[in-house]
């Protein structure tokens, strides 16, 4: 196998420490021209140690996710954006759980002037947004804190979201495949977000288009589950068929420009 240029070991490692590299940015920091960073993208592409995205590229590991502190940073205006649209469609005066995710986490950022609300929630960092607010109830899950995101996970936290059926459920996942399955890293994980699935009358998946340009290895259900998609951007075709046959409704939420 022909060794990385140093440049290209450079792009690996800026994309592992932020999860997402920029043509143009790059294109400036090594000083060459966009096309040159083009082609070591692809090369890195190909040899499938990132993946490409419009406008660049991002870790394209499919067995293991980028650390929380880098998903914090992947497309931060396109995320407040979904998350002020999922909480329109929430009302006050009503349950709600959220799963762990840096998407839920601006739901949970755009629901603190609600009113009457029961949040129930496995997401510490959620917890934390949300816990001033005086017009909200909070319940949190009890398990195993994973010290990487602040997301409680195992089977004590399956058995107290068991307890519950709220009005509404927000849930986030790592990837959403063209055959509409949901995919996530963490079994773990997983299983408390079936647990909310199973819990919830209606579900809203927030999710930023890079989802569906991921994989990841663990199956956490299909889309024809969820009742509202939220996401940045149209979906391809296959996916616009699968919500349309499952009456699944569909809201694009635009990222302010700047």
């Amino acid at each position: 196998m022909v060794l990385l240029t140093p440049r290209q070991k450079k792009i690996l490692t800026a994309a592992r420490d932020l999860g997402r590299v920029n043509v143009e940015n790059l294109s400036i920091h090594f000083s060459v021209s966009p096309q040159t960073i083009r082609k070591d993208l692809n090369e890195l592409c190909d040899r499938q140690l990132l993946q490409r995205i419009h406008g660049g590229a991002i870790v394209g590991s499919g067995i293991e996710n980028v650390s929380y502190e880098a998903r914090r940073l992947l497309a931060p205006e396109a995320k407040r954006a979904i998350g002020i649209r999922a909480a329109q469609l929430i009302p006050n005066n009503c349950s709600l759980l959220i799963n762990i995710g840096t998407t839920t986490e601006q739901v949970a950022h755009a629901l603190t002037s609600h009113r009457g609300l029961m949040v129930i929630s496995n997401n510490v960092n959620a917890v934390d947004i949300l816990k001033d607010s005086s017009g909200i109830e909070l319940i949190i899950a009890g398990g195993l804190v994973r010290r990487s995101d602040g997301g409680i996970i195992g089977d004590a936290a399956v058995d107290f979201i068991n307890q519950f059926k709220a009005d509404y459920a927000v849930i986030g996942v790592s990837a959403i495949d063209e055959d509409g399955a949901l995919l996530d890293y963490d079994f773990r994980e997983v299983r408390v977000a079936k647990a909310i699935i199973a819990n919830a009358r209606h579900i809203i998946l927030v999710a930023d288009q890079m989802k569906l340009s991921r994989t990841a290895t663990v199956r956490l259900g299909h889309i024809s589950q969820i009742n509202t998609l939220v996401i940045d951007a149209p979906l391809p075709i296959r996916l616009q068929q699968i919500c349309k046959k499952h009456q699944i409704s569909v809201e694009i939420a635009e990222a302010k420009q700047g």
